[in-house]
């Protein structure tokens, strides 16, 4: 069998490099018309919706762990247990608090012992004092009637004075002795709160997501020893396309489907709006609750949420598709003499079904082309079919 030769090879290649050429002058010749389908501009009452998917979370979740670094000595609770609030859910080593606790009691004794000491003594001063001092008044008494010398007068009042004295002694070592047992007294409770530290309870009637350690396990502070959410506190956070989240408010209706019930609906409302987007995925972030949250649903369980917005009355609707956008504007193809040419306008909401509300730029009654299957440009000459077969664009 004889093999083509590269001059005939080469003459194939110029043939079918014509042939394209001539293809496409005859393609965009501005005598081909573009075949293209239209739809009317009409007035109708929407509903707009907007769509979006996201994860179940919950609003309220707590990592339990010590605020000391120690070793984990009990873990009582597994993943998916209900705990009540206040209940033990595990237990570190406390080194040496428990001793230093019983140190603390023991010198609290003796300091209270001490207190106890320093108010006989401050009775006792007292009592002495009261004597010497009525001692030095009859004396005092004695002495203007001539009884008694000016000496034995003064000794009286000198022993009045030394009572006052030890009365006064007696009075500052019974402050000292209750600040002592004063100083204990809060050093014992801030043993028992660092000892506290050590027993990890339950802030909260929950339940445990995730047990991040084992007896044995040494951690940190601030590490968690376990997890735990509030299952009231059950939200979904959605991800909405910024370029359809105009209008959302709080309080309005949402129909959340969830995976793992694909064949049920379930009503819900908007509950927060997010401040800040996601720039890079160029969403906005939503929270939703449920009216009446489903019972055994996982925490990150993907849920899709449609958005029910306000209905708006009489609105001037095109279908979403047949919307271009160029050189940053919105707008639609219509045909004038039979050319195409671009109509700029200003949209308002959409429905998930399509369909979009024009605020400015056409009227009710006004055709716009639909598809076109060869992207347009601006004055090509088109005719109106029916319908559209793909590659299909000339005459």
């Amino acid at each position: 069998m004889k093999l083509p030769t590269q001059k005939t090879l080469l003459s194939f290649a110029v043939a079918a490099l014509l042939f394209l050429s001539v293809l496409a002058l005859i393609r965009n010749s501005p005598m081909v018309e573009t075949k293209v389908t239209v739809a009317p501009a009409t007035q109708a009452d929407l509903t707009p919706e907007i769509f979006g998917v996201g994860t179940i979370e919950a609003r309220r979740a707590y990592l339990i762990g010590p605020t000391l670094a120690s070793r984990v000595t009990q873990v009582l609770v597994d993943q998916g247990d209900a705990v009540k609030t206040g209940q033990l859910l595990a237990a570190l080593d406390p080194i040496d608090l428990d001793e230093r606790f019983d140190s603390a009691g023991s010198a609290k004794q003796r300091a209270t012992s001490a207190a106890e000491g320093a108010e006989a003594q401050l009775r006792e001063a007292a009592s002495r004092h009261a004597v010497a001092a009525a001692s030095a008044t009859r004396f005092r008494e004695l002495r203007q009637q001539g009884f008694v010398s000016q000496e034995a007068t003064d000794a009286k009042q000198h022993e009045a004075n030394a009572a006052v004295a030890a009365r006064e002694a007696a009075q500052a070592a019974l402050t000292a002795a209750r600040r002592d047992v004063a100083r204990l007294d809060s050093d014992r409770a801030g043993i028992a709160k660092q000892r506290a530290q050590y027993r990890l309870k339950s802030p909260i009637d929950g339940l445990i997501t995730s047990r991040e350690a084992e007896p044995g396990s040494t951690v940190i502070a601030g590490q968690a020893v376990l997890r735990l959410i509030d299952p009231a506190s059950l939200w979904i956070k959605a991800r909405i396309d910024q370029g359809r989240a105009a209008g959302i408010a709080l309080g309005q209706p949402v129909q959340i489907l969830l995976r793992s019930r694909p064949g049920q609906i379930f009503p819900g409302k908007v509950a927060r709006i997010d401040a800040v987007s996601d720039s890079v995925t160029e969403e906005r972030l939503v929270a939703i609750t449920f009216d009446n949250p489903p019972t055994d649903i996982s925490i990150g369980e993907l849920v899709e949420v449609t958005i029910r917005l306000p209905s708006v009355r009489n609105a001037v609707t095109i279908p979403t598709a047949a919307i271009r956008h160029i050189q940053q504007q919105s707008g639609v193809w219509r045909i004038e003499d039979g050319k195409a040419r671009f109509v700029t306008i200003r949209t308002g909401v959409q429905t998930l079904a399509g369909q979009t509300q024009v605020l400015e730029g056409l009227a009710a009654g006004v055709t716009v082309i639909h598809h076109t299957v060869q992207e347009l440009k601006g004055g090509e000459r088109v005719r109106v079919v029916d319908g559209l077969v793909p590659g299909n664009s000339g005459s």
